[in-house]
């Protein structure tokens, strides 16, 4: 049998720079930063005082009522929300049901269910269901814990929800490879319809760790920038002052498709989603490898699944979270597989505006891939004043500008060695 192509027909987000597509891709090419003062608790005990919330985040009532909210942890509110919008984008049927036996609540009319699934990633999961509820266990006692903290916490619970609410009873489960989340998530789902166990699948990653916990943890292995007296000039990918990435939460998720399900209900199609590759880097549980030879690893391996050529690729959505070691290993990864055509590609970092939201940032990246497919602009690397030493490619500095993307790399590294990449080209 051979390979079917999988393509992407709906993008739905919630994160720092918007809470919809339409308004993240504005404020991206208007260069702005959704990076703040936190308010999330009160961080006067702590090294980090800034990040990238969702600020004053209500769950949307018209979609996730009272009832639903107490069993869902923020990551899967998050989660939902921009599945729904994906979904709507795609222009897939949605009926209301109204069902007092069932959970679900829409039904995605004159589709069959076990032909669609959910493949979703996050780092961590539920981590402020686990911290709520593991301060009521200490002080209150163990027989004041919720009934709902274990659905809440676990990290495949986003993915749980989503299908229910849907009615989706294909495939159904989830990825946690730290900040490759996401980008994993989708290089499986391409896999499952790819190889005729899906049509539909909706994919991406969600994360919310902006906790007590999670901010500590992540001051105290020393990844955070401390800019603290300029939140909005704190993530600098491959700037000389970079001193760390900023923490951000967040969901992307993308409506996945067979091409010619697509083309036969109509469907728009953003690009196609052509070469997946991962590897590990078996060096260390933080920091990635120095001379990025799993990341160029990756990229080699989506480009020869998308049967092209280094030199076809003409834009990189990086990885590029501003911390010294990172930026330096993938701009060393790029130029492995691309050689001399590396100083010729724009490669651009979405996180020096959104900040990193972790598990999430592989779907904020394939949303901004089809959106540069799509429009014919790529975004600029903002806080880009001085390139360090080493770092020498085209990074789109400060500035949007107008490129037709014909080819593009998405990249995405985690903790624990990760890399994951995909390949999306124009159709």
């Amino acid at each position: 049998m051979s390979r079917r192509r999988v393509v992407i027909t709906g993008l739905g987000t919630i994160n720092p720079l918007g809470r919809s597509v339409p308004e993240f891709w504005g404020n991206l090419l208007e260069e702005k930063s959704g990076i703040r003062p936190w308010t999330l608790f009160d961080v006067k005990d702590y090294k980090v005082k800034f990040g990238g919330e969702i600020h004053q985040y209500q769950p949307n009532p018209q979609l996730i009522d009272k009832r639903l909210q107490r069993r869902m942890d923020r990551y899967s509110q998050f989660a939902l929300e921009a599945a729904y919008e994906a979904i709507v984008d795609s222009g897939l049927p949605l009926k209301k049901l109204d069902d007092k036996e069932s959970e679900q609540a829409y039904h995605i009319d004159g589709y069959e269910p076990f032909r669609m699934g959910v493949i979703m990633g996050s780092g961590i999961g539920g981590l402020n269901e686990y911290e709520d509820q593991h301060e009521i266990l200490l002080t209150k006692g163990p027989t004041r814990v919720s009934p709902f903290v274990i659905p809440k916490l676990m990290v495949n619970s986003a993915a749980g929800q989503i299908s229910i609410y849907f009615g989706m009873r294909g495939q159904n489960f989830a990825i946690a490879t730290a900040c490759a989340s996401a980008a994993n998530a989708m290089g499986s789902a391409i896999r499952s319809i790819q190889y005729d166990d899906a049509d539909l699948i909706i994919s991406g990653g969600s994360e919310a760790a902006m906790t007590r916990m999670g901010l500590s943890g992540f001051i105290q292995c020393m990844a955070l920038s401390n800019r603290n007296d300029a939140p909005q000039k704190a993530c600098r990918p491959w700037d000389k002052d970079r001193d760390g990435f900023v923490i951000a939460e967040g969901a992307g998720m993308i409506v996945l498709e067979e091409y010619e399900h697509a083309k036969k209900r109509g469907a728009r199609i953003y690009a196609e989603i052509a070469g997946y590759g991962a590897t590990g880097d078996a060096f260390n549980i933080t920091a990635p490898c120095p001379d990025g030879s799993g990341a160029a690893k990756a990229i080699e391996l989506a480009l020869k699944d998308a049967k092209l050529n280094p030199t076809d690729v003409n834009y990189i959505n990086a990885h590029a979270t501003s911390t010294p070691l990172g930026d330096l290993g993938e701009t060393l990864a790029i130029k492995t597989v691309l050689g001399q055509h590396a100083y010729k590609v724009p490669v651009n970092a979405t996180k020096s505006m959104t900040g990193h939201t972790l598990g999430a940032s592989g779907g904020l990246a394939a949303i901004v891939c089809a959106k540069s497919i799509q429009t014919g602009k790529i975004h600029g690397t903002i806080n880009l004043d001085s390139p360090s030493e080493g770092c020498d490619l085209d990074y789109v500095p400060n500035h949007a500008r107008d490129h037709k993307v014909k080819v593009a790399v998405l990249n995405s590294f985690g903790f624990g060695g990760h890399n994951a990449c995909l390949v999306i080209k124009a159709v």
